[in-house]
């Protein structure tokens, strides 16, 4: 294997077998100009259901006003940056882009984000668990153990959520940094953000101009209102977004899509969006501190995402009474070490209300 240093090309890390590959070029991908475009095989006339025309036209495999638009959100530049259909499309992009078929393994943290699994398994990689650590201050990442993992096993990909899901702590940036140091030559650290709008550590984005085996995921899913869209990204070392991009599916993104998403990045979006991230903190805080009163919690984490997890005494009563309520919450009982544990995401505080209302109910048989 090529030997990398801190700041040497990603591009020794991708298969060697898509070194070379061009991927498709589709008829937006030429570049060409003109005022009557007949090469993309079209209908010359609009569907009756679409009033401007728009969409009978292909979209932009990656239109420049959404790139720059997320760029500057994110603090990067546009090239270092692929838009793709939510985080998951990058995560499927990542493990097929690295990791040979049954030759390379990705490496997971569980309890975390189901997809970097599923991924790794329906790609034919090996998955290799190195379980968070539950301490004081919540969970945390074991960096050695990861390391060792990375240095003894075929380990192509390390995938670290932070803040975490379903655990909700954010990782420090010198350890990240530190081990995607010590793993240069063989593995890809990437960082999952996607809550990280709702936390105070600052971004690993920052991290890929002294160490470029490190990429970073985002999504205007969660602060940003969007779920329904499907707008994710990979932040990466230009050449690595490169590969990605032939990796990718020709028009992964559709026109409706395209435009809500570069309306919400307009300033004005985005002081909305600010201001909403704002009250869900607030609310977390005081929702956490409610529950933490409860009788028959055992325990609530905290978080820096938009959700809490909680630990209880009868965790299945828990979870039946809340149903009984109306409110549904994220039952994380069959994940790794949380046997006893549900996720609940922080709603308006007339919801949260309803929640601790619920909970106390379990335990005093309202």
């Amino acid at each position: 294997m090529s030997t990398l240093h801190a700041g040497a090309d990603p591009l020794a890390l991708v298969r060697e077998d898509l070194a070379g590959f061009g991927g498709y070029a589709s008829a937006r991908t030429a570049g060409l100009t003109g005022d009557t475009w007949l090469n993309a095989n079209e209908s010359p006339w609009p569907n009756d259901s679409d009033a401007g025309g728009a969409l009978r036209r292909y979209p932009d495999p990656q239109p420049d006003l959404l790139r720059s638009g997320l760029a500057d959100l994110y603090g990067c530049r546009p090239a270092q940056l692929l838009v793709g259909r939510g985080s998951d499309e990058a995560i499927d992009l990542l493990v097929r882009a690295l990791c040979r078929p049954g030759g390379d393994a990705v490496l997971i943290t569980p309890p975390t984000f189901g997809m970097y699994a599923v991924s790794a398994r329906l790609h034919g990689s090996a998955v290799i668990d190195v379980p968070l650590v539950d301490i004081n201050d919540g969970f945390t990442a074991d960096f050695e153990a990861i390391e060792r993992e990375v240095m003894s096993r075929p380990v192509k990909l390390v995938f670290l959520c932070s803040p975490g899901n379903p655990t909700g702590n954010a990782l420090p940036l010198e350890r990240i940094e530190a081990l995607a140091r010590a793993v240069q030559e063989r593995a890809l650290v990437v960082v999952d953000e996607a809550y990280g709008e709702f936390s105070q550590a600052s971004s690993a984005a920052m991290l890929i101009g002294r160490q470029r085996n490190i990429a970073v995921l985002r999504t205007l899913s969660k602060a940003h209102a969007l779920a329904g869209a499907r707008i994710g990204c990979v932040i990466a070392d230009e050449s690595l977004v490169a590969v990605l991009r032939r990796c990718q599916a020709p028009y992964p993104l559709p026109t409706p899509c395209i435009d809500v998403a570069c309306r919400t990045l307009a300033d004005s979006a985005r002081a909305a969006t600010a201001a909403g991230v704002v009250s869900v903190v607030a609310e977390r805080e005081r929702l956490r501190a409610a529950l933490l009163a409860c009788v028959g919690v055992r325990r609530v984490y905290p978080s820096q995402a938009n959700f809490l997890l909680v630990r209880f005494d009868d965790a299945q009563g828990a979870m039946e009474r809340l149903l009984a309520a109306g409110i549904v919450v994220r039952d994380q009982r069959a994940a790794a070490s949380l046997g006893d544990a549900l996720r609940i995401t922080v709603g308006t505080a007339e919801q949260n209300n309803r929640v601790i209302d619920a909970i106390n109910a379990v335990e005093t048989g309202q």
